[in-house]
């Protein structure tokens, strides 16, 4: 699979190829913060077969969390692109809204850190569920 994407503004651009390692929706309340109260939905793709084409994003990591995970956005327009948790080193887990074309995604896998789901969260019926993440 090969696919590209980016921020809403455009001034940051990927391409991820490779096999997905992983497609699932994350209801962490992490993720709640980010995606403004959802769940995020995510690949996650080989670390090999990812690069920026176009601009830099920041990053930000919580200093009171012990290996707290490392989030990459535009500083721009201040879309979520990436999250790289530091005990998944081989991975980039990449919000599929940023992918030029979401359809490529096809459906979630599982979800997980369904400990922290809001009632108001929808999950596809059958698809497993983990209070954390699965492994």
């Amino acid at each position: 699979m090969k696919f590209s994407g980016g921020c809403y503004c455009g001034q940051v651009r990927y391409e991820a190829e490779g096999e997905p390692l992983m497609r699932g929706q994350c209801h962490c309340r992490e993720c709640q913060y980010i995606s403004g109260g959802s769940a995020n939905v995510v690949i996650a793709m080989p670390r090999s077969g990812f690069n920026y084409t176009s601009g830099e994003p920041k990053t930000f990591q919580r200093s009171d969390l012990e290996n707290g995970v490392v989030r990459e956005f535009c500083g721009n327009c201040g879309t979520s692109l990436t999250s790289n948790p530091p005990s998944m080193a081989d991975m980039v887990i990449i919000k599929v809204g940023t992918m030029d074309d979401p359809t490529e995604f096809g459906e979630p896998e599982m979800a997980f850190y369904c400990i922290d789901k809001q009632k108001f969260h929808y999950l596809p019926e059958g698809m497993p569920t983990f209070d954390r993440f699965p492994g």
